[in-house]
């Protein structure tokens, strides 16, 4: 019998044919506000993630290629503009005086519903066969198909993986924490922990989940930050008091990015202020006052305040609400001791977080807790210093301190040196699934998936609605392209304007609570859809780092996170409807 997953995948390859070759893509432009200054020789700039973008090329937007009239002769013609980019200005009257405000303009393209194929092939395939790798690798065909690129090898895998991001992965999750996971094996590091931890401290299951929590918690930089330092960290302690793997995995995924928007003393306020300048509005006028503005939000990001409280919740074994799998899975560790689903295939090896201590060795909690403090240290450091965490440091400056203190207390260099080939060993298939999440996301970025829902659901509402479907319309683009980062530069020049101009035409009494709570909305909603995307970095790293396999770790997640998201929904919409 034909296996279902093939046929769909190759109805939905033969579809991204017939559409490359035969449907001409629809053209856009999206306008971004830019907070422009002149420097003190006269040169204008905007500042982005924190540097000065120095601009000579503005031109007036009625002489710009990327206006209204251009694009809308170019999807006429069925032909492609001639920049996708430009820098423009104009001048408008705003309070009784002429005003040039500054714009950068970014042509893109999509295919209607059918920029949905790669993501859509990638996640289906998923949920069908529970190969991520295979997946991932059938989504990336189909899309380069879609964009007319046939050599899968050079013009994609090469193009996509040949590039400081990708470098970045490679070092960090496979080289350093590969690394550093392989001499713990060999000098017994993980299990003193365990054992000092349990003597100390943890007293079962629920005691092991506290320990993850308030990890998360601690490790406040979110996202692939938190994820490896907390599921690394936590693993074998966890392994111990028989914590199901799809329960750590929750944990950790659902406090990392939860956490950071609650506690966003990191690098994400820096990023998202460029992106939520709206001209006229006079809280978001400045680089600080758009800070101040994200601070704002903090209480009223409902889904980050929801999963962090289940997430407590579950750690002392008070959960309101657990889905079935869920329920299974912690059943199942408890009663047999099997930390994963029969079936499982997880994306760590096992020989990873087993002990391969040579004989005469003695192993001492210290070489545990002194490259993780210092990875601690280095990373918040540079965050301080810095503005952003430098996790390669931190985890080179714990890596080589492992090393050293192996070898000083008596391992051989051999025995190090086979440590750290197996921990390399141990992360390889993880690794390759995140960088073609990351592929895949791009992927879909440039079909235009992101793009075409934002057309479609965009300016569809009324003004007590407007939170929730700005919430609906970020988790589905954050779930189809497995980016938050990527969400925010999509949906933020959107609505940021659009609830504006809606708290305007409603004569709203507080238009800056109105928008605080759609900005709320779009920073959560983007949460929230990346936390459950199979093809999400910070997915795959939780499922990596908690030794569990990836669609259990999405299937078991998604039931509390779909009710944390619903719960934020209704929330949004009785503020807006009560206070607005």
């Amino acid at each position: 019998m034909t296996d279902p997953s093939l046929i769909f995948f190759v109805l939905v390859l033969a579809a991204s044919i017939a559409v490359g070759k035969y449907v001409a893509p629809t053209w856009s432009v999206e306008r971004i506000n830019l907070d422009v200054h002149r420097d003190d020789h006269g040169r204008l700039f905007y500042v982005y993630r924190g540097k000065p973008t120095y601009v000579t090329d503005f031109v007036p937007i009625d002489n710009a290629w990327l206006n209204e009239k251009h694009i809308t002769q170019i999807n006429a013609a069925g032909t492609a503009p001639k920049v996708t980019q430009q820098y423009v200005f104009e001048t408008r009257t705003l309070a009784g005086k002429p005003t040039t405000l500054y714009f950068e303009l970014l042509a893109k393209r999509h295919w209607g519903p059918w920029s949905l194929l790669p993501a859509l092939a990638a996640i289906v395939l998923c949920w069908m066969t529970r190969e991520p790798l295979v997946s991932l690798l059938g989504g990336i065909v189909v899309g380069g198909f879609l964009l007319g690129q046939y050599d899968i090898t050079e013009d994609i895998l090469v193009a996509n993986l040949a590039t400081p991001n990708a470098a970045g992965v490679l070092l960090l999750y496979l080289w350093l924490l590969g690394g550093l996971l392989g001499v713990w094996s060999r000098t017994g590091a993980a299990n003193a922990f365990a054992d000092f931890m349990t003597r100390r401290f943890v007293r079962g299951p629920r005691t092991a989940k506290l320990v993850a929590w308030c990890l998360g918690v601690v490790f406040f930089q979110g996202g692939t930050v938190s994820t490896v330092m907390v599921g690394t960290t936590v693993k074998p302690l966890a392994d111990r008091e028989r914590v199901s793997h799809e329960e750590l995995s929750y944990i950790v995924d659902s406090t990392a990015s939860p956490i950071a928007s609650q506690l966003a003393f990191n690098a994400w306020p820096g990023y998202v202020q460029a992106f939520i300048f709206v001209a006229g509005v006079p809280w978001l006028a400045t680089e600080a006052d758009r800070i101040t503005f994200f601070f704002r939000s903090v209480p009223f990001c409902f889904y980050a305040i929801f999963a962090v409280t289940f997430t407590l919740l579950l750690s002392i074994g008070k959960s309101p609400f657990l889905g079935a799998r869920m329920k299974k899975a912690i059943k199942r560790a408890r009663e047999t001791g099997q930390l994963d689903h029969p079936d499982a295939e997880p994306l760590s090896a096992k020989e990873l977080y087993t002990s391969h201590v040579p004989e005469g060795y003695t192993p001492h909690v210290i070489e545990f807790f002194a490259p993780s403090l210092l990875l601690i240290g280095v990373a918040v450091g540079t965050f301080v210093v810095l503005g952003s965490p430098n996790v390669q440091w931190a985890f080179t400056a714990a890596l080589l301190l492992a090393i050293a203190s192996a070898l000083v207390r008596g391992m051989r260099l051999k025995d190090v040196m086979e440590g750290l080939a197996d921990g390399l060993k141990g992360v390889v298939v993880g690794s390759v699934i995140l960088l073609l999440a990351i592929t895949i996301g791009n992927i879909s970025k440039d079909a235009g998936g992101g793009i075409y829902l934002v057309e479609l659901l965009g300016q569809r509402i009324p003004y007590w609605a407007l939170p929730v479907m700005l919430q609906v319309l970020t988790i589905i683009i954050a779930f189809s392209t497995g980016t938050s980062w990527g969400t925010y530069a999509v949906a933020f020049p959107l609505a940021m304007p659009l609830s504006w101009a809606v708290a305007q035409a409603h004569g709203l009494e507080h238009p800056m609570f109105f928008m605080t709570i759609c900005f709320a909305a779009v920073m959560d909603g983007s949460v929230a859809g990346d936390q459950c995307s199979p093809i999400s970095d910070t997915t795959v790293l939780s499922a990596m780092c908690t030794g569990c396999d990836l669609m259990d770790h999405v299937r078991t997640q998604l039931p509390q996170a779909s009710v944390a998201a619903l719960l934020a929904g209704i929330c949004w919409t009785a503020v807006a409807a009560i206070f607005c």
